[in-house]
């Protein structure tokens, strides 16, 4: 679908029904509650590309939009929300990518963000923590909570780049590997002596 191309009715119909929203910030979607209109065929890959009817989503505007009014709900399913209606979307991984990372400080007195996939602007602090994973394959697969249960997964190259920044600490008696940020302290998995 290029940047042309006439649009499919649903997707238009959720963009207009957001039209009279304010610029800044995430609509309000907790707090709405529309009728459920069923699913939709969205999907958002691992790879954080939005697909509508197996094909990509070209218009970077639109999953911007689209993105500010995604909601989790408490069965773990992922629904775009607006003010007249709810419909349900797949979600192959995280709703978002931590595409890019500024580092400001060491130890303790950290300060990292990140930029989602959708420029949103992310600090890590006690609301948006860092959470790893072990994927099936072994590698590591840090988190980044966004907003609303909604969570970023952070690139393969920025992971190496938390790793580094790794360090031991006791916690409860438990050794961790973690790192600081946002003057909490990130849990990455247990420690290994040797």
């Amino acid at each position: 679908m290029s940047e042309d191309a006439p649009t499919d009715p649903t997707l238009d119909r959720l963009g207009a029904a957001l039209g009279g929203l304010p610029e800044r910030g995430p609509p309000p979607v907790e707090r709405w509650n529309p009728p459920d209109c069923g699913d939709i065929d969205i999907r958002i890959a691992a790879d954080g590309t939005w697909f509508h009817n197996g094909a990509p989503i070209r218009r970077p505007k639109m999953v911007r939009l689209f993105s500010t009014i995604l909601r989790r709900e408490p069965d773990g399913r992922t629904r775009l929300v607006t003010p007249v209606e709810s419909v349900g979307i797949t979600v192959d991984d995280a709703a978002f990518v931590a595409v890019e990372m500024a580092v400001e400080g060491a130890g303790e007195g950290r300060r990292i963000a990140f930029r989602t996939n959708v420029d949103d602007l992310v600090p890590v602090d006690a609301e948006h923590r860092l959470r790893f994973e072990q994927a099936a394959d072994g590698a590591l697969k840090p988190y980044l909570h966004v907003r609303r249960d909604l969570w970023a997964l952070v690139t393969r190259a920025l992971t190496y780049d938390l790793v580094e920044m790794a360090e031991a600490r006791e916690i409860e008696g438990v050794r961790w590997l973690g790192l600081y940020a946002g003057g909490q302290f990130h849990t990455i998995a247990p420690a290994v002596d040797g």
